[in-house]
């Protein structure tokens, strides 16, 4: 990246901002956002004095071959469009070795910031909003491509209402897959608005994780809060697998019963109960759809109503920084989480039925030794870790029996006998200077 000129203008027009450098023929006016992977400019071309916005990737990246692919394929989806609700890409680039992209400027803000700012949005200018990202999807799932990051962060208003959706890096392609760049087992995304099977498998999940994320990013418009609230990746997983989500109408009673049911649907952990299209999603809102249950509660929820009330467990395991978790599931959530590899090592859990214990190892339990004695058997090519199961959780609180159980098991050998080793060893290296100073002297 260059820096600019230091010899002053002279004439400076009216609204002229002085660049902080320089990439490619942009002139960077201001920094307009900060990500993981770089940070996005406000830019001017240089030739024909357009703005535009300009995501340049971090120098701890740019030898990094998958990011580097991810960051162009960007590039590649984004510009095939042309769609008054997605971010257009103008171009792709590098300068001293720095990759750059320029896309299409939008004077706003992004939900999330507007979110964080004025809270909750109202009913109708919420569904407004997200019909015109619904029809941006449909627009990338005809094109058979899935986005897989939607969320509120990455979805631009401008000033005159219109919404765009942006940030392109991890759309992968229905049918050929995902460019090589996921392995199956691996989930990509943000975990708040994921869907359950994108946790397991990014590389195999269809469009109707986009249509997952949509409800849970109008979920949290209506609401103001995130949908699921937890320490770790982890449980979110657990709570999303058994629809363990608040109604958006115990959140903020002024939503409508029809806008409670079209989220509650969307956001479904069964794929098949969503609604099969973001148009259809949208249909659902706006009370277009032709399913007959979109003001009343679901007959899925009436179903699940006379079913008898499941058993909670709670599993305990410290992770591989050595940080201590309890997290809580039914008995069919935490077999899904091993069979469907979220999971991998049952002798590394725990079980209770109680948050203060006693935990036992799984085979202990009727309901669980099938996975301990089938899925410990040895592996001669292990399966890599996914996501949702790999991040750093944060600690939470719990009881120090439980604790003291779990460091117990870690080592099955005595303290004492370290005691007895460690003494036999200091008289053996005390016999033998004896000798030696016994046979120096003679």
């Amino acid at each position: 990246m260059k820096n600019p000129s230091e010899t002053p203008d002279p004439i400076k027009p009216q609204g002229y901002v002085q660049p902080l450098g320089k990439i490619g023929q942009y002139d960077l006016l201001k920094k307009i956002a900060e990500g993981g992977m770089g940070s996005i400019y406000m830019a001017r071309n240089t030739k024909d004095k357009s703005v535009v916005a300009i995501k340049v990737m971090s120098p701890l990246y740019v030898h990094n071959p998958v990011l580097l692919k991810r960051f162009e394929q960007e590039y590649k989806v984004a510009s095939k469009f042309n769609h008054p609700n997605l971010v257009r890409a103008l171009e792709f680039g590098t300068d001293n070795e720095l990759p750059f992209l320029v896309l299409e400027f939008v004077n706003g803000e992004s939900l999330g910031a507007i979110i964080n700012k004025q809270g909750k949005f109202e009913e109708l200018e919420g569904i407004k909003i997200i019909a015109q990202v619904a029809k941006a999807l449909n627009q990338v799932h005809k094109d058979k491509l899935i986005h897989r990051d939607v969320k509120p962060d990455n979805i631009l208003v401008g000033k005159n209402g219109v919404a765009k959706l942006t940030d392109l890096g991890l759309v992968k392609e229905i049918l050929v897959g995902d460019l090589n760049l996921t392995r199956s087992g691996r989930g990509l995304g943000t975990p708040n608005f994921m869907a359950p099977e994108q946790f397991r498998d990014a590389k195999n999940a269809d469009i109707r994780c986009d249509i997952y994320s949509l409800g849970a990013t109008l979920y949290t418009m209506l609401t103001g809060e995130l949908p699921y609230k937890s320490v770790n990746p982890l449980e979110t997983w657990m709570k999303k697998v058994q629809n363990d989500l608040p109604p958006p109408r115990e959140l903020n009673p002024r939503i409508s019963e029809r806008t409670d049911w079209a989220i509650r649907r969307a956001m479904d952990s069964d794929p098949d109960i969503r609604p099969s299209s973001c148009r259809e999603f949208v249909e659902d809102l706006v009370g277009k759809s032709t399913r007959k249950s979109t003001v009343t509660t679901p007959a899925l929820d009436k179903t699940e109503a006379k079913q008898p009330i499941e058993t909670i467990w709670f599993m305990a395991y410290i992770d591989d920084q050595g940080k201590q978790h309890v997290v809580k599931g039914t008995a069919k959530a935490i077999r899904r989480s091993f069979k469907d590899g979220i999971l991998e090592d049952p002798l590394k859990y725990k079980l209770a039925k109680s948050v203060e214990g006693p935990f036992e190892e799984m085979k202990v339990f009727p309901e669980f030794r099938d996975l301990a004695v089938h899925l410990t058997k040895p592996n001669p090519t292990p399966n890599s870790k996914t996501q949702s199961a790999d991040p750093v959780p944060n600690p939470t609180s719990e009881p120090a029996k439980t604790m003291a159980e779990l460091n117990r098991s870690k080592s099955s050998t005595p303290s004492w006998v370290y005691y007895v080793v460690g003494a036999i060893t200091i008289i053996a290296i005390s016999l033998i200077i004896w000798v030696v100073l016994f046979l120096t002297r003679q």
